[in-house]
């Protein structure tokens, strides 16, 4: 019987020796290594935790002491330690098991984080509440040390420091978020790692930890052995004393005595404790441990043991055109520079890095400083672009609003992830861009289709020289390229059948990547006699006037967006024809406003109503609440059918 199978709360941990906890450790990393390669998933990050978190649950009393992840994606451990380990199996799947801290799921979860740096904002109210209220509960935070480049961090320790409030900071510090940690600080933990004594010490551990086929035989005495640690290697605690803070540290992260030791003497102080843990990102995993990129930071479905993608087959992502077009701007431009906040591969910029690497700089996880300092290259007379994911953005909105548009200075924002993302849950899904950046005064907001729009959209955002731009676009495949077949003041047709009857017309914009989505539901609703016109704005902020002539002639106006659909596309569309007095009809079709669960973006694209059967059935009832049935017009027949005798996809299809 394996000990994993007798952990079902953080309690079992507690009453394990310490070769038992060796034990532990290599039945984790093995079962987490064969969890995710099934499902895909953060693997590198919580392989380096996991000593790390048990120690945290052996000294802390899980849920009466608070433990905060920041950033949540290095819970799967903590997850497992509070009774889900017979969870894994849907992790990321629909209804299944969170991938990050889930609220829903435990008592053990405290909060839903996995935008970074905010768990010790977290901290410091809890804690104050605790306090007021006059319980005496323990409140740990976990922070990695790319969260620690963000603001919010040192914003939240200058107020920790301040009261004598149990309050512990544990730094896990891997050198890395999603790539090498950048900045000062990172600079300053390098000095750590890098150190000749520490390497020798993790070759140590690395040989002698685990005892599962796939990450070798234990011998935890030798583990034992250098509980000690290092810390008098280096000396990085002066920059936390100098807030206040007390120290500890630093310890190896993989030595469980070592890491425990120093949680007590943190709990014990009874004040606030800094806590510095050196892990190793990906450790025990070989094919983690050798990945350059990021140590298997976010992986898909693979095989355990070589580590290798189960899915051999080519696909184009957005992400990939982009890359390649923005190396090919920069080959023609050399006033084009690059910012991104800790996200350098995710969001493409690798072949950039490569290529200009003096023209490219990530901030860390930083993004309000990314936005205010690509004002700042700007105004110096360069063409900044800003490379995000599409949620990111959310948390520099007063950037862009005051330090970029007031100036009118033309930086360029580049979306990733836009719309649903899926399986990362409600707080990756690309939902808000849209919507707040419509107050943006002057900015302009590109949402292509399909890789030529991409590119062309991508350079006439880059050639703006007195505003600033958007380009967004979504997680995954490109889609298929659709060509125009028309083109009516800037505004292109992409499909326009023959109307049976003028009167009954819809006109449909598609905005972005919905085209394929949108150009289906043409075909549905054509093929039960409905004349519909369906166009693609291309940039959808401002929304180009001759929208308002083309809506003037149809008798219903239909929007489509992966956006949130308050203050979206077809709010502002709606408020255009307002103002302009055209009293159409408009149906605007968008995602629900709401925090969705993680699934695959198929699953809630059809859950939010936005597959385009449901689609075509609305538009087709629509149409009948607006005419009245006509005798004998094919039309008006549609209009009485049910919506099970509309025509499947399939059949469409068939009949083109």
């Amino acid at each position: 019987m394996s000990l994993l199978s007798t952990i079902s709360c953080p309690q079992d941990v507690k009453r394990l020796d310490h070769e038992e906890l060796g034990t532990l450790a290599a039945e984790i990393r093995d079962f987490l290594i064969h969890a995710v390669a099934r499902t895909g998933g953060h693997l590198g990050p919580n392989l380096g935790a996991v000593e790390l978190t048990l120690a945290i649950h052996r000294v802390f009393d899980s849920p009466f002491d608070r433990i905060l992840w920041d950033t949540g994606h290095q819970s799967y451990v903590h997850k497992i330690l509070t009774g889900r380990s017979g969870d894994f199996d849907g992790l990321r799947q629909r209804g299944g098991l969170s991938g990050y801290p889930s609220r829903a799921e435990s008592e053990h979860d405290i909060i839903e984080n996995s935008h970074a740096s905010t768990a010790l904002s977290y901290a410091d109210g809890l804690s104050r509440a605790y306090a007021l209220r006059g319980e005496d509960r323990a409140v740990v935070a976990v922070v990695g040390d790319g969260a620690l480049t963000g603001g919010m961090c040192w914003e939240a320790l200058n107020n920790i420091a301040a009261d004598d409030r149990p309050v512990v900071v544990v730094v896990n510090d891997n050198g890395r978020s999603y790539a090498p940690t950048i900045g000062g600080l990172a600079d300053h933990l390098a000095a750590l790692r890098l150190a000749p004594e520490y390497e020798q010490v993790l070759d140590v551990v690395k040989q002698v930890l685990g005892r599962t086929p796939l990450v070798g035989a234990p011998l935890f005495d030798a583990l034992h052995g250098i509980k000690k640690g290092i810390k008098d290697v280096v000396q990085p605690q002066g920059m936390f004393e100098d807030l206040g803070l007390k120290y500890v540290g630093p310890v190896d992260g993989h030595d469980v005595v070592a890491v425990e030791s120093a949680l007590r003497r943190a709990r014990d102080f009874g004040g606030p404790v800094i806590v510095h843990c050196v892990t190793r990102k990906g450790f025990g995993y070989p094919p983690a441990e050798q990945d350059d990129a990021d140590n298997f930071h976010g992986v898909g479905v693979i095989d355990p043991v070589t580590g290798k993608p189960v899915s051999t087959s080519k696909t184009t992502s957005w992400t990939n055109i982009f890359s390649e077009e923005i190396v090919q701007l920069g080959a023609e431009r050399p006033d084009v520079v690059t910012l991104t906040a800790a996200m350098l591969q995710p969001v493409g910029l690798g072949p950039f890095a490569k290529a200009y690497p003096d023209r490219v700089f990530d901030v860390g996880i930083a993004e309000q400083h990314a936005v205010t300092s690509a004002a700042g290259l700007a105004m110096g007379g360069l063409k900044p672009v800003v490379c995000l994911y599409a949620t990111f953005l959310n948390r520099a909105f007063d950037q862009v609003l005051m330090d970029v548009a007031l100036h009118n200075q033309p930086v360029t924002f580049v979306l990733d992830r836009a719309g649903v993302t899926g399986e990362d849950g409600a707080s990756h899904n690309g939902m808000w861009d849209m919507s707040f950046l419509q107050v943006v005064p002057g900015l302009a907001i590109a949402a292509p289709r399909d890789a030529p729009t991409l590119r062309a959209e991508l350079r006439e955002a880059v050639e703006t020289t007195d505003k600033p731009t958007v380009v967004r676009f979504p997680k995954g495949k490109v889609a298929a390229d659709v060509p125009a077949i028309d083109t009516i003041g800037g505004v292109d047709v992409l499909f326009r059948s023959p109307a049976v009857a003028q009167r009954r017309e819809v006109l449909l914009v598609s905005v972005g990547a919905m085209a394929a989505t949108c150009l289906e539901v043409a075909r549905l609703v054509a093929s039960q006699g409905i004349g519909i016109t369906v166009v693609d704005p291309r940039w959808v902020k401002p929304l180009p006037t001759v929208l308002v002539d083309l809506a003037r002639d149809h008798d219903l106006v239909v929007t489509v967006e992966d956006n949130g659909r308050v203050g979206g596309v077809g709010s502002s569309l709606a408020q255009l024809l307002r103002d302009a007095d055209v009293d159409v009809p408009l149906r605007d079709f968008g995602i629900a406003q709401r925090f969705l669960d993680h699934a695959k973006r198929d699953e809630i694209i059809a859950e939010v109503g936005l597959a385009p059967q449901d689609l075509a059935r609305k538009v087709v009832e629509a149409i009948a609440k607006r005419q009245p049935a006509l005798e004998g017009d094919p039309a008006a027949d549609a209009d009485q059918a049910s919506p099970g005798a509309q025509r499947t996809g399939e059949q469409v299809a068939d009949q083109h």
